[in-house]
């Protein structure tokens, strides 16, 4: 089963994405947007733009 993008209504009324797997896990959540096509233009972007992003590590601040 592939994977999908769920848009939904969160409790304070705001627009969210989230990204599930196949097997139903949430793999990733995007931000709150005030309309629905705002956060589709977020799946949107995420689409456009995952297949060439780079993995970027970002070093723990131990101080």
């Amino acid at each position: 089963m592939a994977g999908k993008f769920e848009i939904y209504e969160d409790k304070r009324g705001k627009h969210r994405f989230r990204l599930k797997a196949g097997n139903g896990e949430i793999i990733a959540v995007g931000e709150a947007y005030e309309s629905k096509s705002a956060a589709q233009k977020g799946v949107e972007s995420v689409k456009k733009n995952a297949p060439t992003a780079e993995i970027k590590e970002i070093p723990t601040d131990k101080s």
